[in-house]
């Protein structure tokens, strides 16, 4: 009978601890944000930089990890004519853009997320 029970111990300890280890895991395979780090950046259909003759340095507030990044991308690829890369190390996005644009365009395209753009300058195009 004391078999039995410690056997069944062992085996209720066994699966707390794969329950344990499962869980640990999926958080692992998280972003710092909580979310999966499998998010990929909208692609813009024009890559042809000629086509985008306003160039814009966007202070991004609120980003820790690649996931941050890729959410600010896609939320600034929504506007039309506009093509980001964000630059995580620096908190800023640089952004092309085929109409001139102000610093209000930018915080409107990230007012449904939880970034906010702390600044904002043109650092030209193709004639700058």
């Amino acid at each position: 009978m004391a078999t039995i029970i410690i056997i069944l111990a062992i085996l209720l300890i066994a699966f707390a601890v794969y329950s344990t280890v499962r869980k640990m895991r999926g958080k692992a395979k998280s972003s710092c944000c909580g979310s999966p780090e499998v998010k990929t950046v909208k692609k813009v259909a024009d890559t042809d930089e000629s086509h985008y003759p306003h160039r814009y340095e966007v202070g991004i507030e609120g980003m820790h990890c690649s996931n941050c990044a890729r959410a600010v991308e896609n939320a600034l690829h929504e506007k039309e004519g506009v093509w980001a890369t964000v630059e995580l190390g620096r908190n800023r996005a640089i952004v092309r853009t085929k109409q001139e644009m102000s610093g209000s365009d930018f915080a409107e395209a990230l007012q449904n997320t939880s970034y906010n753009v702390t600044a904002f300058k043109e650092i030209g195009g193709e004639k700058g």
